[in-house]
């Protein structure tokens, strides 16, 4: 039972289908270069901070050893077990969404109310809900043709009010990939293009509605845009962020040797991390991560392509949507090609909730895998079942 939940025992592992084996591999080197780089990163700031030079790495491997636990339990759980529990779970998180737009409930960090501190520990619910937003919008979309329209706009009015709840924290960017995420898995599941359209519309508005009537996102929007203008202020963590990745050439410094993590450049351990990899091991090692992001991409698009479920064949893409997007998403905010915003790297930023999240999400496409295998193999005399 104990190596139910060991992710590195393996025992079961070689009966698993290709792209599963490799995707669990796969997520275990992700894993790896996110330690090196949290401990690189947050070392120098850790010690003269809190006089603990390890402290965010220690940190880092609690989360890690949480994660891994559920990642196994997923990995080696039936999916429509998971399924069935995904409604229920969306909920909870949704309240604990709410709870933190309640005054005195919520912990404030960097002008945005997203975390609710349980004794030595902050949760996010905003990231904790992304996987289980996956399953259950593969869930409604997959099954939309089956569903009445009394349980269809219910849903629906369920993931409005998690975006907007999200929104009022405030936070863009997490509202703006949850949306994405959504309308793409909608897309994939081969709903209506007046509805598509209707709901991109409806996003759009909402994200010009937020930026007009939020001051900071108004000026990070302009920063982005020319982040000279403002050197001193707003533009001032783009610019350190380009610094780093200019700094690095084309072999980079060598780990450990970056110096705009020297308290030049601000929370390089978390959002900003992308920029220290790439100062520290330069053109080649960012290739070499975007190449690790590309198989894994190719590879749950072959998950996808191979499952005969839909809602499983939905759930595969969007895993692959949160991982490898948000993935994207990090590095174009590092680079200057998008605006700054709060999205941490999967597997790699330091936090608890972002690196939960993200294993959860591994061992949820992962699981597919193994289904998707195993359903190949339909013994004649048996009645083929839905899962």
């Amino acid at each position: 039972m104990i190596r139910f939940f060991l992710p590195f025992s393996g025992h079961s592992a070689q009966t698993w289908a290709l792209e599963a084996r490799l995707l669990r591999w796969l997520t275990f080197l992700w894993l790896s270069v996110g330690l090196v780089m949290v401990f690189s990163a947050s070392y120098p700031i850790a010690d003269v901070t809190l006089g603990d030079g390890l402290y965010f790495f220690k940190g880092q491997l609690v989360w890690i050893f949480l994660g891994l636990v559920g990642f196994s339990l997923l990995v080696n759980s039936p999916l429509r077990y998971v399924l069935g529990l995904a409604d229920w779970v969306v909920m909870v998180f949704l309240g604990l969404i709410i709870v933190t737009l309640l005054p005195g409930l919520g912990t404030t960090v960097n002008g945005a109310t997203r975390w609710i501190v349980l004794g030595p520990m902050a949760i996010q619910p905003s990231e904790l809900i992304k996987p289980f937003l996956v399953l259950q919008g593969a869930r409604i979309f997959g099954q939309w043709d089956r569903l009445r329209w009394s349980v269809r706009l219910t849903w629906l009015g369920i993931f409005v009010i998690i975006l907007g709840c999200i929104l009022l924290q405030p936070n863009l960017s997490t509202a703006a990939l949850c949306g994405m995420m959504l309308w793409l898995i909608a897309l994939t599941a081969g709903l209506p293009y007046s509805y598509l359209g209707g709901a991109a519309g409806a996003g759009i508005l909402a994200a010009v509605v937020s930026v007009s009537i939020k001051a900071y996102q108004r000026k990070r929007l302009i920063a982005f845009l020319n982040p000279w203008a403002d050197p001193q202020q707003n533009g001032y963590q783009l610019i350190q962020s380009l610094l780093a990745i200019g700094s690095g050439g084309f072999w980079g410094t060598g780990f450990g040797m970056s110096q705009q993590k020297l308290f030049y450049l601000p929370i390089q351990y978390t959002d900003f991390i992308f920029s220290v990899f790439a100062e520290e091991f330069g053109f080649v090692g960012c290739f070499l991560l975007l190449v690790m992001l590309a198989v894994y991409a190719t590879l749950a698009l072959r998950v996808a392509v191979k499952a005969r479920n839909l809602v499983h064949r939905l759930v595969a893409v969007g895993i692959m949507i949160l991982m490898v997007g948000q993935s994207l998403l990090n590095i174009g905010v590092a680079t200057g090609a998008l605006p700054t915003t709060g999205l941490p790297f999967p597997l790699m930023s330091y936090g608890g909730s972002s690196m939960i999240a993200s294993l959860l999400a591994a061992g949820l496409l992962i699981r597919v895998a193994r289904e998707t295998s195993s359903a190949e193999v339909v013994a004649l005399n048996r009645p083929i079942q839905e899962g």
